[in-house]
């Protein structure tokens, strides 16, 4: 009972994430309020569930639930790109090179230029990099020397980001960064597990909440795959708190199952957001609408239409090539 619960609100926090990270994606008002948090919450999830035990099977294991699914969809998603998409939008206004979008599935960094086939995969990669960083921050077995490594890795990630613009295959400095929230995460989990929802403070998650927005609305925008940070303090804080208040949400209301279902199903939401587009903008221009000038209520219901495009494929790929959302079939 006690392992159903865990994994449904984290999954409904996962589902909250994922919705935002596709909303967020079609630029709407609260675009920089989104992403001072909804990277980083995912960051923290994956510590919260790291393996309390960490050998080579479980790294061939994590390596085939994550970066097996990454470089099938990202073949398939820049072989969509050189034959269709590469002809149409900024890809033909920039006249980028395929050969640049090929390096960009294999380095996962890069700007437009390598990876105008599916920039949100870059994610991938680096929370599999976050994860073997953290592993051998929790060997050392003296607390206060893990500690230290696990900070100076957090400041490497940020000296990087300010000093250099040269972005490092894999986002290893985005994955040095993102070990604060991946951290936490990790020594917090069986704290949250524990909490029942009559113990938490509504004060507590309205501050959260106060924190959440005051920190991500005067720090510039977030963008972790760009590395750009703004203030340190402020993105921490942001991030931190925006953390918990989706967590304080899942665990304090029954949510709908249909978040369990998208918490569940990331990756080819990941893989599949901005092609889902692509239809609507296709039906959109089909029907004589050229000009894509929305609002943002019909960015919102737009979220709804291309997670809705997704479903039939998620349930295509969770029956036949379960890999393709990192599972395995028994």
């Amino acid at each position: 009972m006690k392992k159903k619960e865990r994994y449904t609100w984290a999954d409904n926090a996962r589902g909250i994430g994922i919705f935002l990270v596709i909303y967020a994606h079609n630029f709407p008002f609260l675009e920089h309020y989104i992403y001072s948090f909804h990277i980083p919450l995912f960051f923290f999830i994956a510590g919260m569930f790291h393996p309390k035990e960490v050998n080579f099977a479980v790294i061939i294991y994590r390596a085939k639930s994550i970066l097996l699914p990454y470089f099938i969809w990202s073949i398939l998603l820049y072989l969509f790109w050189l034959f269709f998409g590469r002809h149409y939008g900024n890809s033909l206004k920039f006249n980028l090179d395929p050969i640049n979008g090929l390096i960009g599935v294999f380095y996962a960094q890069g700007g437009i230029e390598f990876m105008d086939w599916g920039i949100p995969m870059w994610f991938l990669p680096c929370v599999f990099i976050s994860f073997l960083l953290f592993s051998l921050v929790v060997r050392i077995k003296k607390n206060h020397f893990r500690y230290l490594v696990w900070l100076l890795l957090v400041i490497f990630g940020f000296t990087y980001s300010k000093y250099f613009e040269f972005r490092l295959p894999w986002s290893l400095d985005v994955a040095c960064v993102s070990l604060i929230f991946y951290g936490i995460g990790f020594y917090l989990k069986d704290a949250l597990i524990l909490i029942k929802k009559r113990n938490i403070n509504y004060l507590i998650l309205i501050g959260f909440l106060i924190v959440s927005i005051v920190a991500g609305i005067f720090n510039s925008k977030i963008d972790m795959y760009r590395a750009t940070y703004g203030n340190f303090i402020l993105f921490i804080l942001s991030g931190i708190a925006g953390i918990f208040v989706i967590i304080f949400l899942t665990k304090t209301f029954k949510l709908h199952k249909t978040l369990t279902f998208l918490g569940k199903n990331t990756i080819p939401l990941l893989a599949l957001q901005v092609r889902a587009l692509t239809i609507v903008k296709l039906v959109l221009i089909i029907m004589g609408i050229t000009v894509f000038n929305f609002n943002d209520l019909i960015k919102f219901i737009l979220t709804f239409i291309q997670i809705l495009l997704i479903i039939p494929v998620i349930l295509v790929v969770n029956k036949y090539v379960p890999i393709l959302n990192g599972k395995f079939k028994d």
